[in-house]
């Protein structure tokens, strides 16, 4: 007897058929049971490794018994002449009739689900429904390290980074931003979960082992909603042959996305290319640049001057040269002095757009560095918008010409830009607190919550999401609670510049002056100096950072310290006219606070024409915020001494009253603070405003555990005591 008819005599291939159709069966309820048990993506992996090895066992099983009237005996002990086979094999065959039914019907079911409508029966929300499914955008997951040496995990990470821009430099592609795509490194996540997380319809994933002078690249393209893989491909080459592999992924990423969702005219933009150890230097360097920690930057530097010198033709690795310099400014991440970094940074920015112009990341780098230079704001405009022309999805780009445009005065179009950021890669550390202010300012709570919200849902153990709490917390009212975030995510460590200055604004707030001078940004510390009596400390101190382009401070300690002749010295002397001087110092999405100084300063001086110029600069100013739509308790604040300076009692009360009952916080009593908002002090609705005023510090103070003060707190503008408690 042949093996075959053998085989059917045993019913081992309906037994065989029978498994196989339900097991698909199974399959598909899994997969639709996935999602709605928030099961893991490994799941429906699991349950078909124990279906095919279960299959290995239903087989050897059916051949070796027989199902009897008397039970179930071995084969070779039942006599064939008395057989039941057969009616064993009409039994399997009704099986396998159902459960192809139930498959038919399962097919039917999802078909139907998916057809596509005629265009007469789809409905306003149908479209909406397509438009998502056939939404072209796409997130990059940082690649696995497949590789034994850990330190292979800055290439890995590069590798990832350099197909998503070049798949970012698709102006009709939605790329998912690095920051949120790289909040996912190994985590065995849902894809869908991922895909619902970032907003994407395709997730590219894969690994690189690098050893030796060889690489193997691994990458497989993944539809979102249904899982399915489009594409999957293994790529073994030499490491000079990197550029290659990143240009046949991601072109086969493309051909994909073309036939569905892109135009046929999406091409990548040209990738320069080096020699491999450059190329790794390079790669490493910017990972190390994205921690934003300064040892890493410090680490990148050398990295990149290696690079450098290897291949002194190769832009990437000065622009990067030039960025981690800039960072390494004493506002930012590191030692240098503000004005130094800047023009350190400008000479290899330069380097890199004499060897190609045209580079996007090296225009984006020369936008960023004319914001950095005060006076200079407007000509970063040019460079970013260039930038963002050649590659539309650069984030940094983007950012930075968000800096720029609010520098400018155009804070509804830096807000735009803001929200798609916070769209695209709402864990982009700059955007999301930059987003997280303007929404504020803007009386956007709503939107500064949610985008919270998201950060938290997509990385909740990520630290800066303390910081965008604790910034929401103060620009809506509650620094005591502003304050505890920032109090957490100083005791991480590695706080940056920016962070800082929220914990010197919660430590002032609470009136903690001497912490404040001794942990606090040193662009707050005068203040604190000041408010603990240190006042020629304080302004001496203001001088130093005045000198750096920042005059602010040392012109508010000047008129709290009645020395307005100084502030009025000290402007003539280095500015032509005020004109020139408001060009170089602007206001922000807050008010024009600098300038309501100068305004008070020409006032002490009897200097009736000066005044009014300054005044029309400030009321300029304010008016074009109220145009936009600006609202937020400082802008209020600032509006009351704009009143107060014109005069207009009433209007300075209720724009001070409107913004103490929203949170707004001082460092002292209002008079003292504000030296023009003293001609109100006999009017008894500011002694009102000022208690409190008072009430909210001891509110905020008692959240974070501090005893209540009371009105004579802040030694400068009082006594040379200490700070008292109340009783």
């Amino acid at each position: 007897m042949s093996l075959y008819s053998e085989l059917k005599r045993r019913n081992v291939i309906r037994v065989a058929i029978a498994y196989a159709v339900a097991s698909w069966v199974l399959l598909q309820i899994v997969d639709v049971i996935t999602p709605i048990l928030e099961l893991p993506a490994w799941a429906p992996k699991l349950v078909f490794v124990i279906l095919a090895i279960g299959m290995v066992a239903v087989l050897v099983f059916a051949w070796a018994f027989e199902l009897t009237p008397d039970g179930l005996k071995k084969d070779s002990e039942v006599d064939h002449t008395q057989s039941v086979g057969s009616v064993t094999g009409r039994k399997l065959n009704v099986v396998i009739v159902v459960f192809l039914a139930v498959a038919v019907l399962l097919l039917l079911a999802e078909r139907q689900l998916v057809k596509p409508q005629s265009e007469a029966a789809v409905t306003a929300a149908d479209s909406s429904v397509m438009a998502e499914a056939q939404d072209s955008s796409i997130a990059v997951l940082p690649f696995v390290n497949m590789s034994s040496d850990p330190e292979q995990e800055f290439f890995s990470d590069g590798i990832t980074e350099e197909i998503l821009n070049s798949l970012a430099s698709v102006k009709d592609l939605k790329v998912a931003g690095r920051t949120s795509s790289f909040a996912f490194k190994g985590e065995n996540d849902d894809l869908r979960r991922i895909g619902d997380a970032l907003g994407v319809s395709h997730i590219l994933e894969g690994s690189v082992r690098k050893a030796g002078g060889q690489v193997r690249v691994t990458a497989q393209l993944i539809q979102v909603d249904n899982g399915f893989h489009l594409w999957s491909e293994t790529y073994d080459r030499e490491l000079t042959d990197v550029f290659a592999i990143q240009d046949e992924i991601a072109n086969e990423i493309l051909k994909q996305l073309k036939s569905q969702l892109l135009a046929s005219g999406a091409k990548l933009a040209d990738v320069q290319e080096t020699e491999p150890e450059v190329y790794a230097l390079y790669l490493r360097a910017k990972q190390r640049i994205y921690t934003r920690i300064p040892s890493e930057i410090e680490t990148a530097v050398a990295e990149l001057d290696r690079a450098i010198d290897i291949d002194p033709g190769y832009a990437p690795s000065y622009v990067q040269r030039g960025i981690a310099t800039m960072l390494m400014s004493e506002q930012q991440y590191g030692p240098i002095a503000h004005d130094e970094a800047t023009r350190r940074g400008k000479r290899f920015i330069d380097k890199a757009l004499e060897i190609d112009p045209d580079y996007a990341e090296g225009l984006a780098a020369l936008g960023l560095y004319y914001g950095n230079v005060p006076g200079q704001y407007d000509l970063a405009i040019d460079p970013l918008v260039r930038a963002l022309e050649i590659n539309p999805n650069l984030i940094d780009a983007s950012n930075w010409l968000q800096i720029s445009l609010n520098d400018m005065g155009d804070f509804k179009g830096a807000l735009k830009i803001l929200e798609d950021i916070a769209d695209r890669d709402p864990l982009y550390r700059p955007a999301f607190s930059n987003a997280i202010t303007l929404f504020n300012s803007f009386n956007q709570a709503d939107k500064a919550d949610a985008l919270v919200e998201r950060i938290a849902a997509i990385d909740p153990d990520n630290p800066d999401l303390l910081m965008a709490r604790s910034i929401n917390y103060m620009y809506s009212g509650r620094l005591g609670l502003g304050l505890q975030e920032i109090e957490e995510r100083n005791k991480i460590g590695q706080m940056s510049g920016v962070a800082r200055v929220y914990l010197s604004v919660g430590l002032l707030g609470t009136a903690q002056f001497e912490r404040a001078i001794a942990e606090g940004s040193p662009y707050l510390k005068p203040d604190a100096l000041f408010a603990s009596g240190r006042v020629d400390e304080a302004i001496t101190l203001a001088h130093q950072i005045a000198a750096d382009g920042y005059p602010e401070t040392l012109f508010m300690l000047l008129n709290r310290a009645g020395r307005s002749k100084e502030v009025v010295d000290y402007l003539e002397e280095r500015w032509p006219s005020i004109s020139d001087f408001a060009e170089e110092n602007r206001g922000n999405a807050d008010g024009y606070s600098l300038m309501a100084q100068v305004a008070f300063a020409y006032s002490q001086m009897n200097n009736q024409a000066r005044f009014e110029e300054a005044m029309g600069f400030l009321g300029r100013h304010h008016e074009r915020l109220i145009e936009q739509g600006a609202d937020n308790i400082v802008f209020s604040f600032n509006r009351a001494v704009q009143q107060a300076l014109l005069g207009n009692s009433e209007e300075a009360l209720d724009f001070l009253e409107s913004s103490v009952e929203g949170g707004m916080t001082a460092y002292g009593p209002l008079a003292k603070m504000e030296p023009v908002l003293a001609a109100l002090k006999d009017d008894p609705r500011f002694a009102e405003i000022e208690a409190a005023q008072l009430a909210t510090t001891n509110r905020d103070r008692a959240i974070v555990g501090l005893p209540p003060v009371d009105k004579n707190y802040q030694a400068a503008l009082i006594s040379p005591t200490d700070v008292s408690a109340a009783p």
